[in-house]
């Protein structure tokens, strides 16, 4: 335990509670008070680490997320989307969701552009929430601009996914997936800035 510990960076303390809590599964017993641990449990503490950390969920969430993609071993679409929260843990067990305010606009937008998104994914409902409330600011964002949004987002969508390796075990994939997401978010918000300032440069001087 104190090798998994040193490599992976995480207190002892902290994996034996994941221990404790189901988070890992326990090492091979090589002696009455030793246990040995590889790279799976390496790569499982990892994604345990960013879920908590990053997307901040609790230690029963993240056992729901852990269940998930065991359920899914192999369907990589199924385990980012559990991963990265556009997909519960058992969908098959999920109500379907109250429409959101600005929901059949949001499916008129996915039919048009022909994405394939779950009904349960969260951001259906930002999208709708931010759309309605431009709106009723008198803001209202022009169809063909939003068009143009979602064709910019589809060609991040297509870089993020690029970036992952399709040689890397299932688990290494969801934290790479995960750890990516969040930590560009507010790198890509920063590049919209900057090209903000420059495009006005540009038209301005």
């Amino acid at each position: 335990m104190s090798e998994l510990s040193r490599r992976s960076g995480v207190p002892t303390a902290t994996i034996k509670y994941y221990l404790r809590e189901g988070l890992l599964p326990p090492g091979r017993a090589i002696a009455t008070t030793q246990a040995e641990y590889d790279e799976t449990h390496l790569r499982r503490l990892g994604l345990v680490r960013a879920l908590i950390g990053m997307r901040g969920l609790s230690v029963s969430a993240t056992k729901e997320v852990l269940g998930g993609i065991a359920a899914h071993e192999g369907e990589q679409h199924q385990v980012l989307g559990i991963v990265l929260g556009a997909r519960p843990a058992d969908e098959d067990a999920e109500p379907a969701p109250e429409p959101a305010p600005g929901a059949a606009e949001v499916d008129a937008l996915l039919a048009e552009l022909g994405w394939e998104v779950s009904e349960h994914a969260p951001a259906r409902a930002v999208l709708g929430e931010a759309l309605e409330t431009l709106r009723s600011l008198g803001e209202e964002i022009a169809h063909p601009a939003l068009l143009g949004y979602a064709a910019a987002a589809a060609q991040l969508a297509a870089i993020d996914l690029d970036q992952l390796d399709p040689a890397a075990d299932p688990l290494a994939q969801a934290e790479s997936a995960l750890v990516r997401t969040v930590l560009l978010e507010p790198a890509l918000l920063a590049l919209r800035r900057l090209a903000q300032e420059n495009e006005s440069v540009k038209r301005n001087s």
